[in-house]
């Protein structure tokens, strides 16, 4: 299966829609996972709709390439709650919710922090973190708010935190 017409295929089927490609795999025994995404969230519609389309255009492919028993699986969907981010939409998306992020520390080793997404722009995105620190003449810790910013290649990854 070859993965740039594939690419280009998903290409010309989102032109002109709010809805970007995020995952494009293909295995070895032609397994191919299409994971798409937007703003406002990915309809079950449109990836049956796309599902269709590239179904319509491999075995159109496979006709004129004369490969009668041409054998693949094809996934088409939105991207999974709990996968780390890959494209900037994700972030904007994720405005306002708590996301989970695995970065370099005080002492540049890695370190999750959990917070609030507060703010994303085209270079970086900040993250409010509750924390407690010490604070001098005081006996107890107490709990501040901390805003770290990262540019998107600092993190290991940043994902929605999931919670129950």
């Amino acid at each position: 299966m070859d993965k740039n017409q594939l690419q280009n295929w998903i290409e010309e089927y989102l032109k002109g829609t709010d809805y970007e490609l995020v995952t494009l795999s293909v295995s070895p025994s032609n397994d191919i996972l299409v994971e798409v995404d937007r703003l406002e969230g990915v309809d079950v519609e449109f990836c049956a709709d796309l599902n269709h389309f590239l179904v319509e255009k491999i075995e159109q492919s496979a006709i004129s390439n004369q490969q009668s028993d041409l054998d693949y699986s094809l996934e088409v969907g939105s991207v999974s709650l709990t996968d780390p981010f890959k494209t900037k939409t994700q972030y904007f998306k994720n405005l306002g919710h708590d996301v989970e992020v695995l970065a370099k520390g005080e002492k540049d080793e890695w370190k999750k922090f959990k917070g609030l997404l507060v703010s994303v722009d085209d270079e970086t995105f900040s993250v409010d973190i509750q924390e407690r620190v010490a604070v001098e003449g005081k006996k107890r810790k107490e709990l501040r708010t901390t805003t770290y910013t990262w540019r998107y290649d600092e993190p290991k990854y940043v994902k929605y935190d999931l919670k129950f």
